[in-house]
């Protein structure tokens, strides 16, 4: 495979074979290097080679191997001649990140934090399978899958500011619930309000750094040791179980007959199965918004029964990783809609965006990177640098690195929690078998991916945080 070197952290492979596009890849020789470890560029390859695709296959900088697509991927389809694939959304529809500033600096919660975590760990309910305190009717439910996030402050769960804070309102508004298989309604019932398992966290976070003080201040944050809350987590066993019906449904179907991968799988956008899959998947997207914006609520009730207030924990943003979204990019000089897969990408739209909340539209869209457990996460903001570059996108987090089996075997999970408390590091999990398996070993280097996406111009960097307190699933 030639890969052609643009600039230090630029490469592209030509377009070649069964190939429509080339692909671009925004990485560091390092990165680079890691990635070529294991099937992300066959599979960004094999992306170009899908009907419909526009301009490039990209891969960002924490791009590693996923189901189908590569994860770090981000492809654009004309929404007349092109397809739509659950590969390039993957099964956690809407895996996400939602962060929370407060008024409170780590010397306020400092030794409190314990009691906020084991709080929190009783209010926010985490682990495989994890059900939560919150049951519902099949109507209620449906009714969610419709509303999202807007279903859940009408329910009490946070403020309405929040909606004007999160990508799409919070709500999809394509959303249909009534072809979401019973055995996906039947996962989802019991676990909206719950954290789930794998990578999935919540931390206590700490402003180490601000490296942009205009868009720090846009984005609330006030200076160095300000306390913020981030949830990363998705749209639980009822997201996989949509996932898993369109990929048996568009198998049967239409088949996997001249597709370099059988898990690329598709449909054309413009097929009722194609369209079904979108409107299930946009319900999928909004159970994950209610589910962020119940656990925000839980938190919110924390600090105030802790520390006597939740004045001033107002949402930062909340972010899509997994989706694919119906969106107005310029391709060849012209304004286009198209489908947009961003598997494992975040959205990084630039000031201007009407999508961009309008306390935020001179700065940039809000970007939150996570890092792995222990390490540092981000907060960027978008450029419209990144909507010519990768049609505004950019990484998602670390990217994975060893496999969790992988992982298992090399990591412990009390060592793990030893080492992190040593460094100031409170630790809540449901399994020490789940710390080992999201050591931070296990993932690429955070600092280095962000720095990446700032070079190139995918995202802008605004501030570095690093935990005080970590609650794994």
């Amino acid at each position: 495979m030639d890969f052609v070197r643009i600039d230090d952290d630029t490469w592209e492979i030509p377009r070649d074979g069964a190939m429509r596009v080339p692909v671009r890849i925004y990485a560091s020789a390092r990165l680079l290097d890691l990635a070529k470890r294991d099937q992300t560029f066959t599979q960004a390859r094999n992306v170009a080679c899908l009907p419909g695709i526009q301009l490039k296959s990209y891969v960002m900088p924490d791009g590693h191997q996923g189901y189908g697509f590569p994860i770090g991927g981000v492809a654009a389809f004309d929404p007349d001649e092109g397809v739509i694939s659950p590969g390039g959304v993957g099964y956690d529809i809407n895996c996400g990140v939602r962060l929370l500033r407060t008024d409170f600096t780590a010397v306020d919660v400092w030794s409190r934090r314990k009691e906020l975590l084991d709080e929190i760990f009783k209010e926010v309910p985490a682990g495989l399978g994890k059900d939560g305190a919150t049951k519902l009717s099949l109507g209620v439910l449906k009714d969610a899958l419709s509303r999202g996030a807007e279903w859940a402050v009408a329910q009490g769960y946070g403020w309405t500011e929040d909606l004007d804070r999160t990508e799409e309102g919070g709500r999809m508004k394509e959303a249909d619930a009534s072809r979401i298989s019973t055995r996906a309604l039947e996962r989802g019932l019991p676990q909206l309000g719950t954290l789930g398992s794998g990578n999935h966290f919540l931390e206590i976070q700490k402003v180490e750094r601000i490296f942009d003080p205009v868009a720090a201040r846009a984005f609330g944050l006030e200076g160095e040791g300000q306390v913020l809350v981030m949830i990363h987590c998705g749209s639980r066993g009822l997201g996989h179980q949509v996932a898993s019906d369109y990929i048996q449904a568009m198998e049967n179907l239409i088949g996997v007959v001249g597709l370099p991968d059988r898990e690329l799988v598709c449909a054309p956008i413009s097929s009722p199965l194609g369209r079904e899959y979108y409107r299930s998947m946009a319900a999928a997207v909004n159970f994950a918004f209610a589910n962020r914006q119940m656990i925000a609520h839980g938190v919110r009730a924390v600090f105030k029964r802790v520390l006597g207030t939740d004045r001033g924990m107002r949402q930062i943003y909340d972010v899509c990783h997994n989706v694919a979204k119906i969106e107005a990019h310029v391709v060849d000089g012209r304004e286009r809609r198209l489908c947009v897969h961003r598997k494992g990408a975040t959205r990084s739209f630039g000031p201007g965006r009407t999508e961009v909340p309008d306390a935020y539209r001179k700065v940039g869209q809000p970007v939150i990177i996570p890092g792995s457990m222990g390490t540092a996460s981000y907060l960027l903001a978008g450029t419209a640098e990144a909507e010519d570059l990768s049609f505004g996108s950019t990484a998602h987090g670390a990217g994975r690195l060893l496999s969790r089996q992988e992982s298992l075997r090399r990591f412990r999970g009390e060592k793990i929690r030893e080492d992190l408390g040593r460094r100031g590091i409170e630790l809540r999990a449901t399994s020490l078998r789940g710390v080992a398996e999201e050591s931070s070993a296990s993932y690429k280097d955070v600092d280095e991916v962000v720095g990446v996406s700032d070079r190139v111009g995918l995202g802008r960097l605004v501030a570095r945080l690093l935990p005080i307190g970590v609650l794994k699933g």
